[in-house]
């Protein structure tokens, strides 16, 4: 057993629920004083009622959500669920931009308060007559206004945003098309097309008409080739047969090939989910390869499950474990994982290019001085887009360079390994996206 890793699981989960807990209350203590004001009796208590029992429900509903349920408790696709999201979302960051001023504001009182000190502080030798009787404070109004109004835009600005965030930009899909080098790709296969969906999310955030929609977009686009890299849905009260039925649409001459995510190990559907590929005529590897061909030529299309970095005990383990036989070296291998950090051992095996998703591009990114920051950077250094590394490069840790970086100098371009991570359709914990639209790939290989 890894104790370090546990109880940094444990200190981040209670970290999570304090704050939980703490803008909940922040929120309530809020409505309390304001209602307080209120003449009638009747009306301040039927507010506060009605505020803790909406509260309930959304708890509960938080609840089935991290679970993972059936939906024993609140319907799963009920508006609740969305509602549920949205107010956990909006309140815990309102309460840490509304903290954040208030403690700017402290900091500018201190300064102000030790300024005014040091300036009426007189020297032993000064005169008397120019030390004033009295020292008056004076309350600074300007600065009361000002960090009055900037605490009530610190907590409106999240609940703006995730409006925003959920009634546009989380169903405002882009098609991204990205030419992507390959060592050694035959002439033959310069020009391949590949769409490519990732994290579709069927649950109350994602309906059946989202998902057609997105399938459309993918067969306008004319690809040779179809991949789905996981996710389908989030929990078990989700309907994985809604979801093939709507992607079994795809239209691709070589065929609709999919692999895993992360929830269909979480829903327990691993097994359901190649069955529903197979009976529509599509295919889910699972530690499996193909060899597909193309204009004469062949590529080798590899796929597997969601691979774990840690063991249930928190001990790191080898990804791609046993897939060494699966790797050709008389044609170009493509991988469909999941999770994009697998990619460093990829590489080290010599498959030229990955395709996964997972991290959906953090659902929320914003850009601070041509940095851009994502909450996905926690958990991976391949966050969305084209990414390369040295192709048979030991997998140690490290980040890897983006495809736009130039790569080191005594390294030639075309013998890099390539991913790309697609941003994803749907969204997991709040139905929002910021910065980051939801994507549908269209890859399109090149002989680098």
């Amino acid at each position: 057993m890894n104790w370090a890793f546990l109880f940094l699981r444990i200190a981040i989960g209670l970290s999570i629920l304090t704050l939980l807990f703490l803008s909940q209350r922040f929120w309530y203590r809020s409505l309390w004083r304001m209602t307080s004001n209120w003449g009638q009796v009747w009306l301040r208590v039927g507010a506060r009622v009605a505020y803790v029992s909406i509260l309930l429900i959304v708890i509960a509903t938080l609840i089935e959500a991290i679970s993972l349920g059936r939906g024993r408790i609140i319907p799963r696709a009920s508006m609740i669920g969305v509602l549920t999201g949205l107010w956990f979302f909006s309140a815990l960051f309102a309460y840490l931009a509304v903290k954040i001023v208030h403690g700017i504001d402290r900091v500018w009182r201190l300064l102000r308060t030790t300024t005014a000190n040091a300036a009426s502080a007189v020297p032993a030798s000064a005169n008397a007559s120019t030390i004033p009787a009295v020292a008056e404070t004076v309350a600074d109004p300007g600065r009361r206004y000002f960090f009055r109004a900037a605490t009530a835009a610190a907590g409106a600005a999240p609940f703006l945003g995730a409006m925003y965030g959920f009634a546009a930009e989380r169903l405002n899909y882009q098609v991204r098309r990205v030419e992507i080098p390959m060592h050694n790709l035959p002439p033959a296969l310069d020009g391949l097309k590949i769409v490519q969906i990732s994290d579709i999310h069927l649950s109350s955030y994602m309906s059946r008409a989202q998902v057609r929609r997105a399938v459309d977009m993918a067969n306008d686009l004319g690809a040779d080739l179809a991949v789905i890299t996981g996710d389908l849905i989030t929990g078990m009260g989700d309907s994985i047969a809604d979801c093939v039925e709507e992607v079994r649409r795809l239209h691709a001459p070589l065929g609709t090939w999919g692999c895993n995510g992360n929830h269909e190990i979480y829903a327990r559907v691993e097994d359901e989910a190649a069955y529903l590929y197979a009976q529509a005529g599509m295919k889910l590897l699972r530690h499996e390869n193909a060899q597909i061909t193309f204009k004469g030529a062949q590529f080798n299309l590899l796929g597997v499950d969601y691979q774990r970095e840690r063991t249930s005990r928190g001990q790191r383990q080898q990804t791609l474990a046993g897939v060494e036989p699966l790797v050709r070296r008389d044609m170009p291998n493509i991988l469909l994982s999941h999770n994009p950090n697998s990619f460093n051992r990829a590489a080290e095996l010599g498959i030229e290019l990955s395709l996964a998703g997972h991290t959906h591009g953090g659902q929320i990114q914003v850009e601070i001085l041509d940095h851009r920051l994502s909450p996905a950077r926690f958990i991976t250094d391949y966050i969305a887009g084209l990414y390369q590394r040295p192709l048979f490069a030991a997998a140690v840790n490290g980040r890897a360079s983006a495809a736009g970086d130039k790569p080191p100098v005594t390294m030639h371009s075309s013998s890099m390994a390539r991913i790309y991570v697609n941003r994803g359709l749907g969204t997991v914990g709040a139905p929002v996206r910021l910065g980051v639209p939801p994507e549908i790939s269209l890859l399109v290989l090149r002989n680098a």
